[in-house]
């Protein structure tokens, strides 16, 4: 198995090799640009804590022309606030088959389910990790899940690991270096 050297260690070059050709980056919401909590009061409010490295990431990657879409089964205003703060329009909510939204969405933009990469945490993320070109989860996602991506990232949910996948990306895609900086 030949390796390719970045700034997050070694990765597989057949994994660069795929995600070069990556049009469309599906990403689930709690437990993934989330760190999984949900915080509610007793007025029925609810708080998330988003990372402002992995926003950065999606914004950036998105800016490049890859195309970045939340999908969750759960539906949040703040969800629409937040993808609005990162410039980011494709935000399927409340929406439990993951699968047939990919599959729509995919249909909808003209993109292969073969160039898309999907990251996810937990059980209910698998439907789309089973028709995804190429799969990805945080470090602390479910073991199961963690079986079944072809990338695990260094970080947990919530923490960097859509940054992480997000600059793989754009490196494979001779778009960043892979020290992690600007390309010259």
């Amino acid at each position: 198995m030949s390796m390719i050297k970045t700034c997050y260690g070694n990765i597989d070059e057949q994994i660069m090799h795929k995600l070069a050709s990556v049009k469309l980056l599906a990403f689930d919401v709690d437990g993934t640009i989330t760190d999984g909590g949900i915080y509610l009061d007793n007025t029925d409010l609810e708080f998330k804590k988003f990372c402002t490295k992995d926003g950065y990431g999606l914004h950036h990657l998105n800016k490049s022309g890859v195309k970045c879409a939340a999908i969750t089964g759960r539906k949040a205003h703040l969800m629409e606030r937040r993808m609005k703060e990162i410039k980011l329009d494709l935000l399927i909510q409340d929406e439990n088959d993951k699968k047939t939204a990919l599959t729509d969405l995919c249909n909808k933009l003209g993109i292969d389910l073969a160039n898309t990469v999907c990251i996810g945490d937990d059980l209910n993320d698998l439907p789309m990790f089973k028709i995804a070109g190429i799969t990805a989860c945080p470090k602390d996602a479910h073991p199961y899940i963690k079986k079944n991506a072809n990338i695990v990232m260094n970080y947990d949910g919530g923490k960097g690991a859509v940054r992480q996948l997000c600059d793989l990306i754009l490196m494979a895609q001779g778009k960043l270096g892979l020290d992690g900086g600007p390309l010259a």
